[in-house]
């Protein structure tokens, strides 16, 4: 840090430790100046000789036989009137940038001008400022940070407006010629941390274009604002590096911005005052900012009760981009009093934003002169569905937890996505038996509409395994992943496959010759779950097949991954055949007592009334 260190003489000044200050010297002081709480004993000669300000009170007090004046509201205080004072005795001072704006405002406060003197002190400050301060990069952001104690004189003297400009000007300057030092400790280069061979110990490593990031986050919100404004204004920034310098005076801020959201702030208001500023100073453009990040922004406005414009604005941003997201981003904290645990109607609203941008899309295609092709940019790519569908099932999972969850909120969010390609519903499964664990009063027609969401086609044959085995699920959907998992595995080998509509409804009916209305069985249907004998006795085959099997565990020892993959395949089969015959055996003995038919299925068949007849052994035998 540079300084100007003005006059010559030893400094005399001295305290008694009762808030009082003198010069020691051979001739008595003559007039005592109240400055606050402390009372300067000072002569009158070397002080009204540089200052106009006490020439007129001194005159003031003599008229009323006084010798004392008072200035409680002089910038800087006493320290800064110190400084003044030993300037007109010609005393040793240094004017740094941590004093020089109290200083340069006192002198200014104390008409210390040229037209006093020439040669006075606001003139020796403001050339210290102009050719040292305002060219030091480290130096203009610390008399920035001072001009708060000083104001409004340190407005009006335009001190902020120049230590802004210069400090924009610097940080907008091509980074070839950026040659002063500067604070750098998010990531450190190869050859610093001393992992390059080719290191001789001399720095040569170039400047990144956020070099100035850190800096800047000494300041204050109010401060740091007109800085980054300033900046923007120039023009020459990218909004990248624009997006990182906010991330960066986020998380210094805002602690916990970059952990759960949570704001440990004890004055809210100004914890709030930095997140609003934060969300106005952002990149309009997509993409300048990361989605986790406005995310984690989201959550910090969350909790300190952002006003709906702002927290709108992120949601907005957010579900321009949210494939980018991460299920952990999605997991918002709801309000302190909430029965939820998680916002959950934020997310829908995200989704909504995501889902909006699609359909602007299109219509501005369809206004437009001539069609598009299907990848112009704004459009949603069927990968960026595939990867927002992804993102919602797991999402759905987390929440699923929740014991204070609304089914109509479950379903409303996994509906928003059901158009979405998904190749594998795997996810949604796992989110789904996830719910009716931690929710197990849920009646049939609740368990009925949620079970509706997954395409049993689409499991993969673990969850079919996992699946049929699982005892909160209803019959009819064990009934329909076996029958598609063995019509899966009947394809795969090369065998013939029945027809699955015909077949699906072959399973959906309990009786052949029923007079009962097919959707009174249906609720039935939909109610009945496999009893925990029924499963222990499939898991029990499943268990005597493979003890069958385990004379040839030395041999497959032998096998290679490849073939044994292969045999895991055909046991599944097996497995799956021997399942579906005990359930459907089950299911036909319950049908014939029953006497109902059932007609609303899972499966893609249609929902017209059918006849079924028994089915026979043969070609087309489900068992």
């Amino acid at each position: 840090m540079k300084f100007m260190k003005l006059g010559s003489k030893p400094d005399c000044f001295q305290g008694d430790g009762n808030n009082r200050r003198y010069v020691a010297t051979e001739m008595e002081t003559d007039f005592v100046v109240h400055v606050a709480d402390v009372k300067f004993h000072l002569h009158k000669f070397p002080l009204l000789s540089k200052c106009a300000c006490l020439q007129k009170l001194v005159s003031s007090a003599n008229e009323g036989n006084s010798d004392e004046v008072h200035i409680p509201d002089i910038p800087g205080g006493p320290s800064a009137f110190e400084i003044c004072a030993k300037f007109c005795y010609g005393m040793t001072v240094n004017v740094n940038a941590y004093n020089v704006v109290s200083v340069r405002c006192a002198a200014e406060y104390l008409e210390m001008n040229e037209m006093i003197e020439k040669g006075n002190l606001i003139y020796k400050i403001d050339v210290f400022i102009n050719s040292t301060i305002l060219r030091s990069w480290k130096d203009s952001i610390i008399a920035l940070q001072t001009t708060k104690s000083s104001l409004p004189l340190s407005e009006e003297l335009k001190l902020i407006s120049r230590f802004i400009d210069a400090i924009a000007s610097k940080a907008s300057v091509d980074i070839s010629d950026v040659d002063w030092s500067y604070t750098y400790n998010r990531r450190k280069n190869v050859e610093e941390n001393g992992n390059d061979p080719s290191w001789n110990g001399v720095r040569s490593r170039t400047v990144p274009n956020d070099w100035w990031v850190e800096d800047l986050c000494d300041l204050e919100i109010d401060l740091y604002k007109r800085v980054i404004a300033s900046i923007k204004n120039k023009g020459v920034m990218p909004n990248e590096v624009i997006g990182e310098a906010l991330k960066a005076y986020a998380y210094r801020k805002l602690p916990n911005s970059g952990n759960k959201g949570v704001i440990q702030y004890n004055d809210v208001l100004k914890a709030r005052a930095i997140l609003d500023t934060i969300v106005w100073l952002l990149p309009v453009q997509k993409g300048n900012v990361s989605c986790s990040f406005l995310l984690k922004l989201l959550k910090a406005a969350v909790s300190v009760n952002s006003g709906e414009m702002v927290k709108m604005g992120l949601v907005k941003r957010i579900g321009q981009q949210l494939e980018e997201a991460s299920v952990n981003d999605l997991l918002i904290r709801a309000c302190d009093g909430e029965a939820m645990m998680y916002d959950a109607v934020l997310v829908q609203k995200i989704l909504e934003e995501y889902i909006i941008q699609d359909r602007n899309a299109q219509t501005e295609m369809e206004n437009g002169d001539e069609i598009e092709e299907i990848g112009t940019p704004g459009i949603l790519s069927d990968a960026s569905k595939l990867m927002v569908a992804k993102l919602i099932d797991g999402y759905l999972a987390e929440i699923a937890k929740d014991p204070n969850l609304p089914l109509s909120m479950f379903v409303g969010i996994a509906e928003m996505v059901s158009s979405f390609p998904r190749p594998v519903h795997d996810a949604l499964y796992q989110a789904i038996d996830t719910y009716l664990k931690e929710h197990p009063g849920i009646n049939k027609s609740e368990k009925k509409r949620i079970c509706k969401l997954m395409d049993c086609k689409k499991l993969s044959a673990d969850a079919c395994m996992h699946a049929v085995q699982n005892e909160r699920l209803p019959l009819r959907v064990v009934v329909q992943v076996l029958f598609f998992e063995q019509a899966r595995a009947a394809t795969s080998s090369g065998c013939s496959t029945p027809d699955l509509a015909k077949a699906v409804k072959d399973l959906n009916c309990g009786s052949y010759r029923s007079s009962r209305s097919a959707t009174a069985n249906a609720d039935e249907d939909w109610e009945a779950i496999a009893s925990a004998e029924e499963l222990r006795t499939l898991r029990g085959e499943l268990a005597a097949f493979r003890l069958g099997n385990s004379d040839r565990s030395s041999a497959e020892n032998r096998m290679s991954n490849a073939d044994k993959t292969a045999i895991g395949k055909m046991k599944g089969l097996i497995m799956s055949k021997k399942m579906l015959s005990k359930i459907w055996s089950n299911k036909v003995g319950q049908a014939e007592n029953s006497g109902s038919d059932s007609s609303d299925s899972l499966g893609s068949t249609n929902q017209d009334d059918v006849k079924c007849t028994p089915p026979r052994k043969g070609r087309n035998s489900v068992s």
